[in-house]
């Protein structure tokens, strides 16, 4: 897959294109983390279980699994461009029912939730594979990393927009506790009829841009709208798409359960508004390792790289399960440094060399991002049956498989 007049080594030609397409990830990495400050904002609203509460979770990521495939072939058909735009626009719908949700209750939210991802979904068919293309194939994890940094950009800054704006209402009275519940529901509208008009905006960008436009080498069979038996055979794909869903599954369960688990009383205790600042810490630290990951990596061996991330993720969760206090609680915010490689190593190992098939491989790994819907659902069964702390076991078993795939494929190719 190439671009068109695109040569092997990245050039100044690509640099404009990829900066635009980083504007893309810095978007939804913003959208994205704002789930980590409605999930506890709508449980105490409508007196949720942590089940119940990740339903958000389940209906935002499983549009990854529903549209990615349909996605595909929307993009085939119009382009990567339009179809960037066309998911611009549907999330920007889904922003702006918010403000119908907040006065018809939680399902209109998960409804909400739902058509925002699948906005979202689209815009990750087209922009991940388009940046792996953007200039050399052996540095293609290190450009992914680039791109995700600002991404991380996006989920650094809006815990912190979000707990200023939705989560310091005040603490109720009683007395006007109907009243109140209905505020903290409003609460939303604002922040997200915002985010509509700035997705619209930047879909006129995208609209009027000109950007290469990106071709397969072999035109014929590269498809992202079916998927072929023959993109299976490859065995690092299906290990990375498992190791997509259970990275994103991890990193989205700590983050959904990062402000409770902050306001446990063997931990920190607390409150929802402060413990968002802290899930900023936990997506920042994401950010600065993607930074750092992008230098380290041209020179070290991403499988390298991620199983040694993989690990210390897995030390760091342990340390938060079985410590307490400030340990506890800095060690599971230091996750979010290790996780910062994570997605786009594994992303950019798992489409290695399947050339004419990397469209479709990219839909595979896209809709392995329910992963986030299902395992932040399971670490809730666990933390309403056997504590929130224990629960963590759930992320830590999700990253020892992604040890696995690092250490498995850690010379898949050299990074010069």
């Amino acid at each position: 897959m190439r671009t068109r007049g695109q040569t092997d080594q990245a050039g100044q030609g690509n640099t404009v294109p990829l900066i635009i397409i980083t504007l893309l990830f810095f978007m939804w990495g913003l959208l994205t983390s704002l789930n980590d400050v409605l999930i506890p904002h709508l449980k105490s609203i409508y007196t949720l279980n942590y089940v119940q509460a990740m339903l958000v979770q389940f209906c935002f990521f499983g549009a990854y699994f529903i549209v990615s495939l349909p996605a595909g072939m929307l993009i085939k058909r119009i382009g990567y461009q339009r179809g960037a735009v066309s998911g611009l626009v549907l999330a920007a719908g889904g922003c702006a029912l918010f403000y119908p949700a907040s006065m018809n209750g939680y399902a209109l939210f998960l409804l909400a939730f739902f058509v925002l991802a699948s906005g979202i979904t689209i815009l990750q068919v087209a922009a991940n594979p388009y940046v792996t293309v953007l200039g050399a194939p052996a540095t293609a994890s290190s450009r992914l990393t680039l791109t995700q940094a600002f991404n991380s950009l996006g989920t650094t800054i809006a815990p912190t927009l979000g707990g200023i704006l939705i989560l310091s209402e005040g603490a109720p009275a009683v007395a006007n506790l109907v009243k109140t519940k209905a505020e903290e529901a409003a609460a939303v509208q604002m922040p997200y009829l915002v985010l509509a008009a700035a997705l619209l905006a930047l879909a006129i960008l995208f609209a009027l841009v000109r950007l290469p436009k990106m071709t397969h080498a072999e035109e014929e069979g590269g498809v992202i709208s079916t998927v072929e038996k023959s993109v299976l055979v490859h065995r690092h794909l299906v290990l990375g798409a498992i190791g997509i869903f259970l990275y994103v599954g991890g990193e989205v369960s700590i983050g959904s359960f990062l402000i409770n688990f902050l306001g446990e009383s063997n931990v920190a205790s607390l409150p929802a508004g402060a413990a968002a600042h802290y899930v900023s810490y936990y997506w920042g630290g994401a950010m600065v390792g993607r930074f750092i990951g992008f230098a380290v990596m041209r020179y070290v061996s991403p499988g390298k790289a991620l199983a040694f991330n993989s690990a210390a993720s897995i030390a760091l969760i342990l340390t938060a399960i079985f410590g307490g206090g400030a340990v506890a609680m800095w060690a599971i915010i230091a996750v979010g440094l290790f996780n910062s490689i994570m997605f786009p190593t594994i992303f950019s190992m798992a489409l290695h060399k399947l050339g004419k098939q990397t469209g479709q491989g990219s839909g595979i790994l896209c809709m392995a991002i329910v992963g986030g819907a299902v395992v932040p659902f399971i670490q809730g069964l666990l933390a309403d049956s056997i504590g929130l702390q224990w629960s963590f076991f759930v992320p830590a078993a999700c990253y020892t498989f992604i040890l696995y795939f690092g250490v498995k494929y850690a010379s898949m190719y050299s990074t010069r």
